[in-house]
């Protein structure tokens, strides 16, 4: 007996708004929410889809995430759209803003989306990607909860701190590059510890901050810079773009995305160019420079994509099946 179900689509998307709607959440929510796990699926990220969705929903039973709330969004110049996400999910903000954000990008030449006061972003790439399909350039950062160390044997200072680039290409999908600033993702070291594996050396140490391979012990200490010094670098100059300039919390002073009660209350900075206003072939010399890469074994970004259906684990769809009752 097989341990995971074929799911195309439109059913993918239905068990997961149903099972954010029987966590409590409103209708925007949920469909916000559905529509970035699904994406995060058919682009090949299943760490950050629907088995992702079992954090959210237990943020919308705990009250870490709110589940009725419609974020604030104003502009405080031409060029800038902020939101507060009032302790709801970094989606809805997105969403709301996002034609706006395109038409911004595309009079003024560029634009900047920054939100706080979030739950953490899921898949990084879903924000950038999505402005790549209306042809324009993005870079987005985001923030969460304290995950990662600088150094060995130090304590984490920073989140996994990602960083989010997408470029549209003619005639084909987006190039999308969308990784952590930490050796891994977090969801990764997590997946290894409930399976009892091991990680390789370099990814993570313990409490007591010595190097380990054992994912359990990694949970319970702290990630590491990819890198070293320059990933935690790196780490930085996202911790300034998502918290400092959104004005959402520090990643050492963002309570946990997993446990209690209080929201992360984590940032998200965005920043779309219309490229076009630069190089009107843009799109097009984009697209022949990745043939000409590709050509020599170079591996492209943002190509991975799911056909028809997704395989997903029993265990997975059984627990969300639970919420969607």
């Amino acid at each position: 007996m097989s341990d995971v179900v074929r799911l195309g689509q439109e059913a993918a998307w239905t068990l997961a708004h149903g099972a954010c709607r029987g966590a409590g959440a409103s209708e925007a929510i949920a469909r916000s929410l559905a529509d970035a796990i699904v994406a995060a699926e058919w682009v090949g990220r299943p760490s950050v889809g629907l088995a992702h969705l079992r954090d959210y929903l237990a943020g919308f039973t705990s009250g870490r995430i709110a589940t009725n709330v419609e974020p604030e969004v104003d502009d405080p110049a031409l060029a800038i759209i902020r939101s507060d996400a009032k302790g709801g999910i970094a989606q809805l903000g997105f969403d709301r803003a996002f034609q706006e954000l395109c038409s911004r990008a595309g009079r003024y030449g560029l634009a900047v989306f920054a939100q706080r006061n979030s739950y953490t972003t899921g898949e990084l790439g879903y924000y950038v990607r999505r402005l790549a399909e209306q042809g324009l350039v993005a870079i987005a950062a985001s923030n969460g909860p304290a995950l990662m160390a600088a150094a060995l044997g130090s304590e984490a200072v920073y989140c996994t701190n990602p960083l989010a680039f997408a470029a549209p290409v003619a005639g084909e999908p987006p190039l999308v590059i969308d990784q952590a600033s930490s050796a891994t993702a977090f969801v990764n070291v997590r997946k290894a510890a409930e399976k009892g594996e091991t990680i390789p050396e370099g990814w993570a140490i313990d409490a007591q901050g010595q190097p380990t391979t054992d994912a359990r012990e990694a949970v319970k200490g702290a990630l590491l810079a990819f890198g070293g010094a320059r990933g935690g670098n790196i780490a930085l100059m996202v911790e300034v773009l998502a918290a400092g300039i959104s004005g959402a919390n520090w990643s050492l002073d963002a309570p946990r995305f997993m446990t209690g009660e209080k929201s992360p209350g984590t940032g998200l900075f965005v920043l779309a160019l219309k490229p076009d206003l630069l190089e009107p072939d843009f799109a097009d010399r984009l697209r022949k420079q990745l043939e000409r890469l590709s050509g020599k074994g170079v591996h492209i970004p943002g190509r991975g994509r799911a056909g028809e259906a997704i395989d997903v684990p029993k265990a997975v769809i059984e627990a969300l099946e639970r919420h969607g009752r």
